[in-house]
C-alpha cells in the first residue's frame, strides 16, 4: 500500500470535512444525488466522447497502481538478469530457453526469446526499442484520461450550478423548491472542483510516475539482455544496470538551476 497516496487522500478529505464541521455544517449537506448525477455522469460521458472505450477501461483498471508501492521490481529484475548472465556464461545463451515458462514479464520474455533465437544484438535493440516506443505511446493515454476528466468536471459542475439556479428562478414562490435548487447549485460546483483537484488530477500525476518507473525497468531489461548476448561479466552487468536506477533517482532529486542575469 502506498502510504503517501492513501495519507494524502485522507488528509485532503479530512481537512475539508473538519473545516465544514467547525463552521457549523454537517456532511449530510454535501450529499446531493442530483448534483452527483450531473457532475459524475457528465464527466464520464465527456471522457467517453474524448477517448476510445478500450483506453478508458484500461485507465480505470490502472487505478489500483495509485495505491500500490512499486516494491522491489527493479532490484528483482536486476537480480534475475544477473542470474541469467551467470547461466549463459556457463552453459551458453541457448540454455536460457528453459527459463521462458517462468518469466511473467512479457517484455523480458520476448527479449530473451529473440536473443536465444540468434538475433543480432543491433537488430534486437531495434525491434525492442520499437516495442518500447509503441508501449510508451499507448501508456501515455492512461494519465491523459484523468487529466481530461479533471478539466471537464469543474465545468460540468458549473453546468449543474446553472441548472440548479434555473430551478430556483422557476420556483421563487415555493421556498422548499428554492432551497433544493440552491443546494444542488452549490454542491454541484463542489463536486466538480473537488473531484478534479482532490482525485482526478493527482491520479494522473501519480500514474504518470508509475508508468515512467515501468519504462525505466523495461529499458534496463533491454540493456541487460543485450549485455548478456555480448558476454558481459555478470558483476559488471549488475553495476551497469544499477546505474539506471541511480540516474533515475538523481534526475528526480535535481532542482532546476537558477539563471543569473
Amino acid at each position: 500500500m502506498d502510504k503517501a497516496t492513501l495519507g494524502g487522500l485522507l488528509l485532503a478529505l479530512g481537512g475539508i470535512f473538519l473545516g465544514l464541521l467547525l463552521e457549523g455544517g454537517n456532511v449530510g449537506q454535501l450529499i446531493q444525488p442530483t448534483a452527483a448525477m450531473i457532475v459524475f455522469g457528465g464527466t464520464l460521458g465527456a471522457v467517453l466522447i474524448n477517448f476510445p472505450l478500450a483506453v478508458v477501461l484500461t485507465a480505470f483498471r490502472r487505478l489500483a497502481n495509485m495505491f500500490q508501492e512499486p516494491g522491489d521490481s527493479a532490484s528483482g529484475t536486476i537480480a534475475l538478469l544477473v542470474q541469467y548472465a551467470n547461466r549463459a556464461r556457463r552453459e551458453g545463451i541457448v540454455a536460457l530457453e528453459s527459463e521462458f515458462a517462468n518469466i511473467p514479464e512479457p517484455f523480458l520474455r520476448r527479449s530473451l526469446m529473440l536473443a536465444v533465437d540468434g538475433t543480432e544484438p543491433q537488430e534486437l535493440r531495434k525491434i525492442m526499442e520499437l516495442a518500447l516506443d509503441n508501449m510508451e505511446e499507448q501508456e501515455e493515454k492512461i494519465p491523459q484520461v484523468f487529466e481530461a476528466a479533471g478539466g471537464f468536471s469543474p465545468t460540468i459542475g458549473i453546468i449543474g450550478a446553472v441548472l440548479g439556479l434555473i430551478q430556483v428562478m422557476q420556483h421563487l414562490d415555493k421556498i422548499d423548491e428554492v432551497g433544493k435548487g440552491i443546494a444542488v447549485a452549490f454542491v454541484a460546483t463542489i463536486y466538480g472542483v473537488g473531484a478534479a483537484n482532490l482525485f482526478l488530477l493527482p491520479t494522473a500525476g501519480k500514474l504518470r510516475i508509475r508508468i515512467r518507473e515501468a519504462q525505466v525497468i523495461r529499458e534496463m531489461t533491454l540493456e541487460g539482455v543485450i549485455s548478456i548476448m555480448e558476454g558481459m561479466n555478470p558483476r559488471i552487468l549488475e553495476e551497469k544496470l544499477v546505474g539506471f536506477l541511480v540516474e533515475t533517482k538523481r534526475e528526480d532529486e535535481e532542482e532546476p538551476e537558477t539563471v543569473e542575469v
